[in-house]
This record gives structure tokens, C-alpha cells and sequence, in this order.
């Protein structure tokens, strides 16, 4: 597998407002992932756990909610590791929309 995306995304919301924010946008953060359809999501504390089915591969992602950030990490397979960067412009792009 190849080295997960990773992001930090600062916000200045405070953790639970950030958490729900994110908790009410996860389908648009789920477009991150080219080709993507069903998307699954489960909260542990603060951080959220969500997988996205796309070309045949499952993507799984995962965000942790800080009071001042949102740290981020993508796994794509090896197949999708090509759209690594586009995948990294599209979650810091969607996150600071989300976040605003």
C-alpha cells in the first residue's frame, strides 16, 4: 500500500462545532475520492472513520478533530495512488469550504 495523504486543515470553530460540520458534510469530503460511490462512516470520540468504495478498491480514510485542526489521512491502494496529489488538493480544497 502506498504512504497515506495526509493533511492538517486549521479551523478556528472549535472541536465540537468542527465535528459538526464534518459529521454534516462527510458525502462532500467522500468526493475527494475519484470514481467514488457508497461511503460508510463511524465516530470514534472525536474522530471519524469513513471508507469510500471507488473502481473496485476501498478507500479508507480517517479524521481526527482538534480545537484548532482537522488532521486527515487518506489510504489509497495502490491503484488510486496515482491521484495522490489531486486527492490532497481536493481534501484541503473541501475541508476549508467545510470549515469556514
Amino acid at each position: 500500500m502506498a504512504d497515506p495523504v495526509v493533511v492538517d486543515i486549521p479551523h478556528k470553530l472549535g472541536r465540537d462545532v468542527a465535528r459538526a460540520r464534518i459529521a454534516g458534510g462527510v458525502g462532500k469530503i467522500a468526493e475527494i475520492v475519484p470514481g467514488g460511490g457508497q461511503v460508510e462512516q463511524r465516530w470514534e470520540g472525536d474522530t471519524l472513520h469513513f471508507s469510500v468504495a471507488a473502481m473496485g478498491q476501498k478507500v479508507a480514510s480517517r479524521l481526527q478533530v482538534f480545537e484548532d485542526k482537522v488532521h486527515a489521512e487518506v489510504d489509497l491502494p495502490p491503484m488510486l495512488a496515482l491521484f495522490a496529489s489531486k486527492v490532497r488538493e481536493k481534501l484541503v480544497d473541501k475541508g476549508l469550504k467545510l470549515l469556514r
